[in-house]
């Protein structure tokens, strides 16, 4: 029996389009053989939809496309494509209105729903705002010869049926085998053992760095533990500050991972499961991203791609200073867009350095990259002369400082406005949690691409893109990327003679592990200094983190590439008793 896995990439709520993508697959998997196609969760509709949920008007838009989509299937292929359902007894029981839902289509029909039953409601997820929960698994029979979604069906014989188990997502993340415990009262998997011949997921994970490595223990834990198959179908691409990563599975009986689909990538790759075995037969195996940083290098140039298209972008625009924030937030979006729809504008003040500006040409030729001057010296005379009255009898210091980053992001929002190019933000993680950065300068932009990477990864994705055997920005450029003066010489934002970052921040290894301690594992103050930190360093750093809290709620969309990103799922008060 051939199952195919479709691997999608919708855009949220462009149901036509949706639905044209499952459609198109949908004829390959059937002209390839295959009984039975999943597709990933809320495939109809985009994950996550948020409050378009609320709209009445789009979930009977998305019941009607849904219609449309059955008739027009092969008429011999099931598919599961995954929506959100309206809840019938709502007010009735007192329940949200609507469920996360699957639906099984056959024949040119809807054959029967099932409904998600476990809600995430951490970090980035907020289901049971919108989802009722949907109550008891459920299953049917998938035969050579057709489906059945009941023992029997007007008397018809299946020849070779499976019975197939359908989950949503988290419905898999719950086996307190593996985790140590339940983080919800029931484990639709233990549920559905020894009842079912293979358990299907349609999921929409988004990517963490080294998530997949925990997708696939997990699976092939629950999979070894009650001896079923599973296969898990992972949404792809960018949705807002989501980056979903694919990496779609299929493990077998015994825990192992038998099929692997590509990682960043829409894709369609067929199963076979024997029915005789009952279990899964080994089939096409992608490899990971070969480290760490090929991963999260492939998940922001698929983020800034994705973020550009839906967003209705082709070009982009970025301040580059020379330093190694911006050129590698100019290296990312070469690669998602292209040489020639990426404009680099340099802005230098009478403080920035020479080689500055020598290293920010040298990379842009590299890159391949239009740039284009814009000397802010006389318009910072300018803003003295306004506002020398006021000032007077003050000293030059940070207000001035900020000044410069002001006027440079206004200049690059002209520029956008101009010409309709996505302003890209390069601000880095680090400098986002202590507020080392400008409200209305260097935060302007639609998009912060590497605000969820640290300084010290910054550095590291840099040496990772120089050290290549072939190019990752695009073909025909040099194999060193980022010039090595910028790698080398001490980070600045030279908005004053001679400045350096540690001028007024901790070096940037010892502020990158106080903030993971502080952000990623939570740690108190206590645990920070016990494991070697100085006290006044640390207790500096998570003020200062508190006290920006305001500049990070107005900076732009953030792509997230670790567990615990500034973002939707950051969700700290502004006002406090360390703001």
């Amino acid at each position: 029996m051939k199952i195919a896995i479709a691997q999608l990439n919708p855009t949220i709520g462009d149901l036509s389009s949706n639905a044209q993508q499952i459609l198109t697959v949908a004829k390959q998997a059937a002209a390839a053989g295959a009984q039975l196609m999943v597709t990933t969760e809320m495939s109809l509709c985009g994950y996550p939809p948020r409050d378009l949920l609320l709209l009445p008007s789009f979930i009977q838009a998305m019941q009607d496309s849904l219609m449309r989509l059955a008739r027009d299937l092969p008429a011999d292929l099931a598919v599961l494509v995954g929506l959100a359902c309206p809840n019938p007894e709502a007010k009735q029981r007192g329940e949200k209105p609507l469920f996360n839902s699957t639906a099984l289509l056959y024949g040119g029909e809807i054959r029967q729903l099932f409904h998600k039953q476990l809600l995430p409601t951490y970090d980035v997820f907020e289901e049971d705002r919108y989802f009722a929960e949907g109550q008891g698994t459920d299953a049917f029979l998938l035969g050579e010869n057709g489906i059945q979604i009941r023992e029997a069906a007007n008397g018809q014989s299946l020849e070779n049926p499976v019975r197939i188990g359908v989950t949503i997502c988290e419905d898999l993340w719950n086996d307190e085998d593996f985790w140590g415990g339940r983080n919800y009262p029931r484990n639709p998997i233990a549920d559905l053992a020894g009842r079912v011949d293979l358990v299907v997921n349609l999921s929409a994970s988004p990517y963490a760095v080294n998530k997949q490595t925990l997708r696939e223990n997990m699976l092939g834990h629950s999979a070894n533990r009650y001896h079923c198959p599973i296969i898990y179908a992972n949404q792809v691409g960018g949705n807002d500050d989501l980056i979903f990563d694919g990496s779609s599975v299929a493990v077998n009986r015994e825990g192992a991972v038998v099929s692997r689909l590509k990682s960043f990538e829409t894709d369609l790759e067929i199963v076979e499961f024997d029915p005789e075995q009952k279990d899964i037969q080994a089939a096409c195996f992608c490899p990971l991203p070969e480290s760490e940083a090929a991963q999260i290098w492939s998940a922001l140039v698929l983020g800034v791609q994705d973020y550009a298209r839906k967003c209705g972008f082709s070009k982009a625009v970025l301040g580059l200073s020379g330093g190694v924030d911006s050129a590698l937030v100019a290296a990312i979006a070469t690669a998602a867009l292209g040489p020639d729809n990426v404009l680099a504008i340099l802005m230098p003040s009478p403080y920035s350095s020479e080689h500055s500006v020598k290293d920010a040409r040298m990379l842009c030729q590299n890159l391949g990259i239009t740039y284009e001057i814009l000397k802010i010296g006389d318009i910072m005379g300018d803003y003295d002369h306004v506002l020398d009255p006021l000032f007077a009898g003050t000293e030059f210091g940070v207000a001035e400082e900020n000044v410069q980053s002001r006027i440079r992001g206004n200049l690059l929002m002209a520029v956008s406005n101009k010409f309709g190019h996505l302003l890209l933000s390069t601000g880095n993680k680090s400098e986002m949690a202590v507020g080392y950065c400008t409200l209305y300068g260097d935060m302007n932009g639609g998009l912060a691409v590497i605000a969820d990477l640290p300084k010290t990864w910054v550095y590291k994705l840099c040496q990772w893109l120089n050290g290549q055997e072939s190019s990752h920005v695009h073909p025909g450029l040099p194999l060193e990327t980022i010039p090595h003066s910028i790698l080398t010489k001490a980070p600045g934002a030279e908005l004053k003679p001679g400045q350096v970052d540690q001028d007024s921040l901790p070096a940037y290894e010892v502020l990158d592990d106080i903030l993971e301690r502080l952000l990623q594992k939570q740690e108190s103050i206590a645990e920070i200094i016990a494991a070697g930190h100085d006290r006044a360093i640390v207790e500096k750093v998570v003020r200062l983190v508190s006290r920006a809290e305001f500049k990070r709620r107005q900076a732009p969309p953030v792509l997230k590439v670790t567990d615990r990103a500034f973002g939707i799922g950051w969700r700290m008060p502004i006002a406090g008793m360390d703001s």
